[in-house]
């Protein structure tokens, strides 16, 4: 799925939402920091004999457009990452770079009326980029597109009528499977690639 659809996904929520009474459709940027964790964050093979491994602390941005159907909403998302990779398990000067598009379900909790908490879950379909190999002959390498799931949780704190400003935090799980150019043999390997976000949005809603 490209920018385009995503796009097109909201544009549509827009369409739906905009009659409806009661009804608020948002869109919004975020940015913020994920951490690796379990197998992605360790350190194991050599580089040139592996691709998802050795991930650090990375940063990345993010698109959300959704629709509030009373405490129960829709979402759709964008994501774009980049992980800074251990010495010892990725080529020199290597980035492992994920990127890819999220949808599910959004939960509001009426719990303050300032400030909105909510929950979601949902699925993604991400992809990952790396480069493989030795200092003197690196290569650019994808993995396959699969899906993943997430969940999460944040607030929504509205100010100047239809601004909110997001922080939220999730945990996505994923496993890319990969099969490295004269590196892999037989069936594709299969590595999990979990990690949490902690982001900060900002999002213009509709004011209905």
């Amino acid at each position: 799925m490209t920018h385009a659809a995503l796009i097109a996904i909201a544009a549509g929520m827009v369409a739906f939402a905009a009659p409806a009474e009661g009804q608020l459709f948002y869109v919004g940027l975020r940015g913020g920091a994920a951490l690796p964790t379990g197998a992605f964050a360790e350190t194991g093979a050599p580089a040139e004999e592996q691709l998802v491994e050795g991930a650090k602390t990375g940063f990345g941005y993010g698109l959300d457009a959704g629709i509030n159907l009373g405490p129960i909403g829709l979402y759709a998302g964008f994501d774009h990452l980049r992980f800074e990779c251990a010495e010892q398990a990725c080529a020199p000067d290597s980035k492992l770079k994920l990127q890819g598009v999220s949808a599910g379900v959004r939960l509001a909790i009426p719990l303050f009326p300032f400030v909105k908490p909510w929950i979601k879950g949902g699925v993604t379909f991400s992809e990952l980029e790396t480069q493989f190999g030795a200092a003197s002959s690196q290569s650019q390498f994808s993995s396959e597109r699969t899906p993943g799931y997430e969940v999460g949780a944040g607030v929504d704190i509205p100010f100047g009528g239809i601004f909110s400003l997001t922080p939220q935090a999730r945990y996505v799980g994923q496993k890319f499977d990969y099969k490295i150019p004269g590196v892999t043999t037989g069936d594709k390997q299969s590595d999990k690639a979990n990690y949490y976000t902690f982001d900060l949005g900002l999002r213009i809603r509709s004011p209905i």
